[in-house]
């Protein structure tokens, strides 16, 4: 990494003070409730300045779209900040959906959790001879609730678009039974998630052979 950019929240001087509006003196972000409403009533925030929400533009619009809707159109559906799809758009893609293993295991306990993963490579590697074992998938499953997937991730090509599918499942109350009932597309990188069958509790190998 040559150069990292990150955002500024530009909060200190646009007299929010006046009228009450608490923000983190750490990092100039606003921290708001579950509807996006601040610490004065009237006053919502929504997108990159909430403090500890993703920066991210699909969700800044999906929030301000909900927040209109429920001020104005008599809703009460909220934004999902937790089961947002995401990728990192590095020459080998990284795409997530819901928790990462550590918040999961925050949130619910690692006794709760079952995570299945697996390294594994695109078949078009093969002619040129690429590691095996570049590419690398995961799911988490909280067994307390019929072993739900609550975070997906995979490391390989096109990660994005395979993210982005398994994210509606995910909505729906995706679990690791219809994970495993659904037939893969063969020979796709998302096929890997219809035949996880190593968790990391049980300390197998995952690493891969051939074909």
């Amino acid at each position: 990494v040559l150069l990292a950019i990150g955002r500024d929240a530009c909060t200190r001087n646009i007299g929010l003070q006046t009228i009450g509006v608490k923000i983190n003196e750490k990092n100039g972000k606003v921290p708001v409730n579950d509807e996006e409403q601040t610490n004065v009533p009237y006053v919502y925030a929504i997108g990159d300045i909430l403090d500890g929400k993703l920066e991210l533009t699909p969700v800044a619009i999906q929030a301000g779209r909900l927040l209109a809707q429920r001020l104005y159109g008599g809703s009460s559906k909220k934004c999902d900040y937790v089961n947002v799809p995401t990728t990192v758009f590095t020459p080998l893609e990284y795409g997530s959906c819901g928790y990462p293993e550590q918040k999961a295991i925050d949130e619910y306990g690692e006794q709760n959790l079952e995570v299945y993963h697996t390294l594994f490579w695109p078949l078009e590697w093969t002619v040129p001879g690429r590691d095996n074992n570049t590419c690398y998938a995961k799911v988490i499953c909280n067994k307390q609730d019929n072993n739900r997937v609550i975070g997906l991730h995979v490391l390989g090509p096109n990660a994005g678009e395979v993210t982005q599918g398994f994210a509606a499942a995910i909505k729906c109350g995706l679990t690791k039974e219809l994970l495993d009932e659904t037939i893969g597309i063969h020979p796709t990188c998302a096929e890997v998630f219809t035949t996880m069958d190593i968790t990391k509790s049980s300390g197998q190998d995952i690493t891969q052979k051939g074909c």
